[in-house]
């Protein structure tokens, strides 16, 4: 019963944290770790994605359902969704060759903090910026630019840099507004995050118990819910306020985990 609380924990924090620049599986490791919560083989951090995965391709359905329309009669509609393939390409590749190391190295609660602490103070510096707005549309931005994205999506393999933290100030970096940089992490989010669960659950279905599965399913649940909160309010958000509160609830949790480890173990 204490495994499944704390199941619904973490599937509530993962879906609060996955499409903000905070990263959700350094939330999930080191909240995991000072909760005792230990997954067979670290599956639960990446599984319970797929809740996450679920709320964002519910609320993008619609957009998501004429851009497959547009695809024979539109070369716009062919090229975005080319767009997204060459950014989610080089995570796929990269992350299929060194999921090991990053299961059995990575995913470490300082790593985590570190990462955390440093990655809130370049939000910070990117956040104040007066950077170029080149681009107000995530369907829009030049191919190049979108493999440049992709390649920089690929730092988040180290847990605690943010998978859309990374995409983000990447295409603000490339001169994408704040809001068009949010929402096109939001698309990359899609085929990246159900590429990892599927390869993720191809290496582990065959050890996963009937206990995993279930703490699986009520992450899975809770994630989906508070997903669909997060993402139906971020782009206002960040729009209006941008990304420094982001920033310095990184930079809190990192510092306060690493009290934590140095105090606690």
């Amino acid at each position: 019963m204490e495994n499944l609380f704390e199941a619904l924990i973490l599937g509530i924090v993962e879906g609060l944290t996955e499409f903000l620049p905070v990263s959700s599986t350094g939330h999930l490791l080191l909240l995991g770790h000072f909760l005792g919560f230990e997954s067979n083989g670290k599956s639960f951090e990446v599984l319970v994605q797929l809740g996450a995965i679920l709320a964002i391709t519910l609320v993008y359905f619609r957009r998501l359902l004429d851009i497959a329309l547009r695809i024979p009669s539109d070369p716009a509609a062919r090229r975005f969704v080319l767009g997204v393939l060459v950014a989610f390409l080089p995570a796929a590749l990269i992350g299929a060759l060194l999921h090991g190391f990053i299961k059995s190295v990575l995913f470490n609660p300082v790593i985590v903090c570190c990462t955390l602490i440093a990655g809130g103070l370049i939000l910070l510096v990117v956040d104040d910026l007066e950077l170029e707005e080149k681009h107000q549309d995530a369907t829009t931005f030049p191919l190049a630019m979108y493999l440049k994205i992709g390649l920089i999506q690929c730092l988040a393999m180290v847990p605690g840099v943010s998978r859309s933290g990374s995409t983000i100030v990447g295409a603000m970096l490339l001169g994408a507004s704040k809001r068009a940089a949010a929402e096109f992490s939001f698309f990359l989010a899609m085929p990246t995050m159900a590429g990892a669960f599927a390869y993720d659950l191809l290496k582990s279905y065959k050890t996963l118990t009937v206990d995993d599965v279930t703490l699986i399913a009520v992450g899975f649940v809770a994630a989906f819910v508070s997903a669909l909160i997060v993402v139906r309010s971020f782009l206002d958000f960040v729009s209006k306020r941008g990304f420094a509160p982001f920033a310095w609830w990184r930079i809190i949790v990192g510092l306060f985990g690493l009290a934590g480890l140095w105090i606690h173990g």
